[in-house]
């Protein structure tokens, strides 16, 4: 959030540094000549980035819920709703955590995922295709894996990160719009026409750079979400093996999700980061290198299933062990 803030101080000071360059020469008010001085851009974009980011953190989970179109289970009406509500009760007490409110998402492609700030304010929600698709002990390992981001706390970080992710696409299109109906096209206008050598230059570079930093705020706040996730994906499925102390049930899981026909239709790219499984279903979730370390939203299934049979294995060899 610190960081999200200062990319918003940066974007405002260096258009007011912009300004100040090209208005330099100019004598204020005469001529009604404009000299710009005072850095109003850069306080009120540092103002709206802290005003964003704690609106961001305060509404996140009922923004990330409300874009899926997730209806809340207040009283299971099937027998697949009961079950998710008894495993859901049975995963929080192995857990050590509130019961967190439980969602569907009207989709059919399995997925799931949790929201909220803190352990007593904790949403898990699952799609349809998931309670169609997986069986008892199969739930209970996706349910365990979301609730490992609950107890770690992963669930306050990565949602404030999808709201930011959300607010800070809305106002780069606001920009782009205002950038492409000419509206800031004369920023640099006034006085700066005799201007020759390197001052000119300096404008020119710093104009450009700007507004390149303006068309990729989306990209560096959605790199910054998938920066920070995928090695929290590999100790939420940890702490799923430990909660039900059967990692080969959430492999099981993992392999049905992965067998699925589309990408989760209902979940989008801004909260892609928050779901046990990348619902995009893009390429680069399916590598292991630097590149994809840091531009892929999770690991490679491939990669975590066979850490949770690692750690099946151990399980049988230790309690083998044991019976000896």
């Amino acid at each position: 959030m610190i960081g999200f803030v200062l990319f918003f101080a940066w974007l405002g000071f260096g258009g007011d540094l912009i300004f100040y360059l090209s208005t330099a020469r100019e004598t204020p008010w005469e001529n009604e000549h404009y000299r710009h001085v005072v850095p109003w851009f850069g306080i009120a974009l540092t103002l709206i980035g802290m005003i964003v980011a704690r609106y961001a953190y305060r509404t996140g989970p009922q923004k990330v819920l409300w874009a899926t179109g997730a209806r809340e289970v207040s009283d299971p009406s099937n027998d697949g709703e009961r079950q998710l509500v008894n495993v859901v009760e049975e995963m929080a007490i192995a857990a050590g955590l509130p019961r967190p409110r439980i969602w569907i998402i009207p989709d059919d492609d399995p997925n799931a995922l949790a929201t909220g700030h803190d352990p007593r304010d904790s949403h898990v929600a699952v799609t349809r295709g998931l309670l169609a698709v997986c069986n008892r002990d199969e739930l209970q390992g996706v349910i365990g894996h979301e609730l490992g981001h609950i107890k770690n706390l992963d669930v306050r970080l990565m949602t404030t990160l999808a709201a930011l992710v959300g607010a800070v696409a809305l106002i780069s299109d606001g920009i782009g719009r205002g950038l492409g109906r000419g509206r800031f096209g004369r920023a640099g206008g006034g006085g700066g026409g005799g201007r020759k050598g390197g001052a000119g230059a300096i404008i020119l570079v710093l104009l450009v750079v700007w507004l390149i930093s303006w068309m990729l705020a989306p990209t560096i706040t959605q790199v910054l979400a998938i920066a920070v996730n995928r090695g929290r994906e590999y100790l939420a499925d940890a702490m799923s093996a430990q909660f039900t102390r059967n990692p080969l049930a959430l492999v099981s899981a993992l392999e049905k999700i992965e067998g699925a026909g589309a990408p989760t239709t209902a979940i989008k790219r801004g909260t892609a980061h928050l779901c046990i499984v990348d619902p995009l279903g893009r390429r680069l979730g399916r590598r292991e290198g630097w590149l994809a370390n840091r531009l892929a939203t999770h690991p490679p299934i491939s990669m975590r299933i066979a850490r949770l049979k690692g750690m099946g294995y151990a399980q049988v060899k230790k309690e083998g062990g044991l019976t000896v």
